[in-house]
């Protein structure tokens, strides 16, 4: 069952060096639903085989993917997850980490730091705790990219479609465990500033 009502409040959020961190995901299916068959030179052309979830911002003025506050009581991955059910109404399997961005805020005039993953979309629900404040829509990769508001995200979109070129989609899945105990300790020590 779908709570539908988003957490709020910043008491739990993380930060580091001051600055708050915020988690979020790509958002993306195989418009045939499944992996894409090899043509004869044995690559595959995924920009045209995938669709990309963005939604609209909360005042609708723009498109992004989904992302908001880690909080101290999940993992990083936990909050993607959360982030991105709460926000576009979908759930699936994260993925490993596209990246780390530093990213200045135009509301808050303030540095924050957005970590991405990609989520291969398995299950779109019909009602999510941000339906009426946000519309969804699935696009092409061009028209994701286009269509973004947010240069950080757009790198982030252009990371997961090269990986997606190199390699099939379950040599990147990775357990929840897994990745908790790595992420934990990659944010510790990296960050793309």
């Amino acid at each position: 069952m779908v709570s539908l009502v988003s957490r709020t409040g910043r008491n739990l959020q993380r930060y580091r060096d001051g600055r708050r961190i915020v988690v979020g995901c790509v958002p993306y299916r195989y418009k045939n639903g499944k992996h894409p068959s090899c043509d004869n030179n044995n690559t595959i052309d995924e920009e045209d085989e995938l669709e990309i979830l963005v939604i609209t911002s909360q005042k609708g003025h723009g498109m992004l993917f989904p992302k908001g506050g880690w909080e101290s009581d999940e993992s990083i991955e936990e909050a993607a997850l959360r982030e991105t059910e709460e926000e576009a109404g979908v759930r699936g399997k994260v993925q490993s980490k596209l990246g780390e961005w530093g990213f200045r805020s135009k509301r808050y005039n303030t540095i924050y730091e957005g970590i991405m993953f990609p989520l291969l979309v398995k299950e779109q629900l019909d009602q999510w705790p941000e339906k009426n404040r946000r519309k969804r829509e699935w696009m092409t990769v061009a028209e994701a990219r286009e269509a973004c508001q947010h240069w950080w995200m757009k790198e982030a979109l252009d990371k997961l479609v090269r990986r997606l070129m190199q390699q099939p989609e379950e040599d990147m899945v990775r357990s929840p465990s897994t990745l908790s105990e790595e992420s934990e300790e990659e944010i510790a020590t990296c960050a793309l500033f």
